[in-house]
């Protein structure tokens, strides 16, 4: 049975070539700004430009910023009108922009005025799915030509055409009909970056909104819109109206297949319906769309789209240009549309699906080589994730299908697949699928597919069912990813290893040293004690001489001192008495035979020492004088320690009473030690001193000696 023109759109089987690849150079001039220089690949004179109204072309290739790194790559589509051979058709361009100083020109052309000369290298094809390839090639030849410093020299680029046309010619280019993983993009970067949101904006692109992508790096923001729609089976080969809104050529040559090979994926994939096209009638595809394209955005025509910019200046008019805006240079992505926000959240499946997929990516990744697992094994790579993808999207369709057949077999209890409970759509959102089935592309697909397609795919949710301990695990684990936990806990549990390192460290240090110097301390008073022992032995050896010699001299001078102390004092009581002073009257009126301190008191005598007014005098407690002239010391220490001293009264000199160790001080203090000439009257007892009390004690032995 021959295949209906569907198969051979979804199958890839591409017509014999009839578009010839075209080099072009574009120059952005100083006064004039971008422009097509010159082309390759065309007829003398001819002007592909102004003969297809690519008037936008020379700024689609020099893309906004480009003059900010010495190397960028666009990638544009382009609309080639209807021909009388064939119908119009959508061509894309990939540009190699580079830029140098104008002083290292060989020749400097006159109407080179500023300091920097920047060019870009074009490249048109009828087809997007040989950029890879193509890009690493435009590169080599764009350095080559900036390197000849000589800009006029174009045979480089006239030979690249060449190779490009002879192999479109040969067929080289059109060997692989499944080529959509050579285009450069790597889903494990998709995927990794934009995680479980990377199934959000898979299901956005189904259900045609205004999508807008934004990002400082051309390259890198034009790469992600392919990465996202090459997940849909298929789509990369039949983009030939996605250049414009007017275009509709793949819904007039689309039928419904009728033959199935279920040994040939392609074959499957055609009579499911894929791809999902979602660039029709109304829609628009430009991964890198300059400010000049605004106004065909803007229009009413266009339902749709998927386009990237560079400037900044859409983001603060994001809510008339976006749906949805997915911001690169921040990761974010923002849906200014309430009922998109709700048709895109996931349900419980889609979650458990996609976290099972960042997490085989996440496992396998390799910083030197993201595009390709660590482990060199299928889990996680490219072809792993392109499958998974695939098969969630023909069991999302197949769900549909069935949800169909029974809300047209309602009360039929003989309709329904017994192995399937109730409406497995409902796992991939029921608000998602009410929105869907009023899209373009829904509609197309459901007018040319059959109505059972549930009986060639399982109608089931890839991870339909209940939650099992992996899911909770992996749920977990993502969540730890996303708030970035298992980074912060790494640098504390490093800071606290650290910290417990150094203290580890410093309680040893510290340990040490005082065990060290406790050893010290015990060494030293074991050695000191071993000393004194030492010492006190030769002591009991040698007599001790020298302490004793000492003692007997300290014994001598206190003793020679104490006793001219007692003569003078003799001598001075002596000749008081026989002034009359001292004597006083007893409390029953007879007067005393000694001396004391009474009640009545002599006048000061200007000329001599007397006592002042004190305690004694006051309360009238007498002092037994002696029986002899010559007064004994320890008859009078014994005197004056049966005294009660007090204050002196106001208007004494400043003096404290007499005491005992005042006494004492005074006794010692009066003679000089060693003096032999008898000393002079002593001083007021008004005026006597603090003294130590074993002064005294040794005055008391030396009295007791010379008694």
């Amino acid at each position: 049975m021959s295949s209906p023109p569907g198969d051979a759109v979804v199958n890839g089987d591409a017509p014999k070539p009839d578009f010839v690849p075209l080099v072009a150079v574009v120059d952005f001039h100083h006064h004039r700004g971008p422009e097509v220089e010159r082309w390759f690949g065309v007829p003398d004179g001819r002007d592909p430009a102004a003969e297809w109204d690519w008037t936008l072309l020379p700024f689609m290739a020099l893309s906004d910023g480009a003059h900010a790194s010495t190397e960028d790559f666009s990638y544009f589509t382009l609309v080639r009108p209807a021909t009388e051979d064939s119908p119009a058709t959508s061509l894309f361009g990939i540009s190699c922009t580079r830029q140098m100083d104008a002083a290292q020109l060989l020749v400097r052309p006159p109407d080179v005025t500023r300091s920097t000369v920047q060019k870009a290298v074009v490249v048109i094809e009828n087809t997007p799915q040989f950029f890879g390839m193509l890009r690493e090639r435009l590169s080599v030849v764009t350095s080559a030509w900036f390197a000849q410093r000589e800009f006029t020299d174009t045979e480089i680029l006239r030979r690249f055409q060449d190779s490009l046309a002879d192999e479109k010619e040969r067929g080289q280019l059109s060997e692989e009909v499944d080529r959509d993983q050579y285009l450069g993009m790597s889903l494990r970067e998709l995927v990794r970056e934009f995680r479980w949101q990377t199934l959000v904006l898979l299901k956005c692109c189904l259900l045609q909104p205004k999508m807008l992508f934004f990002g400082s790096r051309c390259e890198r923001l034009c790469m992600m819109q392919f990465s996202l729609i090459s997940l849909i089976p298929g789509l990369l080969r039949n983009l030939q109206d996605c250049a414009g809104p007017d275009m509709n050529s793949y819904e007039k040559r689309l039928s419904q297949p009728t033959s199935l090979r279920t040994s040939d994926r392609n074959s499957l994939l055609a009579y499911m319906g894929l791809p999902l096209q979602i660039f029709g009638k109304g829609s628009l595809f430009g991964p890198y769309t300059p400010l000049q394209q605004l106004d065909l955005l803007a229009d009413f025509g266009t339902k749709s789209y998927i386009v990237g910019s560079t400037n900044s200046l859409l983001l603060q008019q994001k809510d008339r240009y976006s749906d949805i805006l997915i911001n690169l240079d921040e990761d974010t992505i923002s849906i200014t549309s309430p009922s998109l926000r709700n048709a895109l959240a996931l349900s419980h499946s889609d979650r458990r699906w996609i976290d099972f997929i960042t997490q085989e990516v996440n496992d396998t990744w390799d910083e030197a080589n993201p595009q390709r697992p660590k482990t060199m094994g299928y889990r996680g790579s490219e072809e792993f994730i392109r499958l998974q993808f695939e098969e969630y999207l023909l069991s999302l369709i197949s769900a549909v299908k069935y949800r169909n057949y029974l809300a047209q077999n309602t009360g039929n209890p003989k309709a329904t697949l017994s192995h399937i409970e109730g409406d497995p759509s409902t796992d991939f959102g029921n608000e998602w699928i009410e929105y869907w089935v009023r899209t373009e592309n829904y509609r197309l697909w459901n007018a040319n597919t059959d109505s059972h397609l549930f009986d060639i795919v399982e109608p089931r949710h890839p991870c339909a069912g209940g939650l099992s301990i992996d899911d909770v695990q992996r749920r977990i684990q993502q969540q730890v990813q996303d708030l970035h936990l298992d980074e912060r806990f790494a640098v504390g549990k490093e800071v606290l290893g650290r910290n417990l390192a150094a203290g580890r460290e410093k309680a040893s240090v510290l340990f040490n040293k005082f065990y060290a110097d406790m050893e010290a301390l015990r060494e030293a008073q074991k050695k000191r004690a071993e000393e004194s022992k030492a010492e006190q032995s030769d002591a009991e050896k040698n007599g001790n001489s020298s302490d004793i010699s000492k003692t007997q001299q300290t014994v001598t001078s206190v003793g020679a001192r104490a006793g001219a102390y007692i003569g003078s004092w003799t001598t001075w009581a002596g000749q008081k008495r026989k002034e009359g002073w001292g004597r006083s009257t007893n409390s029953n009126g007879s007067s005393g035979g000694g001396w004391g301190f009474g009640s009545a008191r002599k006048p000061r005598n200007a000329t001599s020492n007397t006592l002042s007014d004190t305690g004694s005098e006051k309360n009238g407690t007498p002092l037994s004088s002696p029986t002899s002239s010559t007064i004994g010391f320890a008859n009078f220490e014994k005197a004056v320690k049966g005294s009660k001293p007090q204050r002196a009264s106001e208007g004494d000199d400043g003096s404290r009473p007499l005491s005992q160790d005042s006494f004492g001080d005074s006794v010692l203090d009066s003679v000089a030690p060693g003096s032999e000439s008898e000393p002079s009257a002593p001083t007021s007892p008004h005026k006597i001193t603090t003294a130590k009390r074993d002064s005294t004690e040794g005055l008391k032995t030396h009295d007791d000696k010379t008694a």
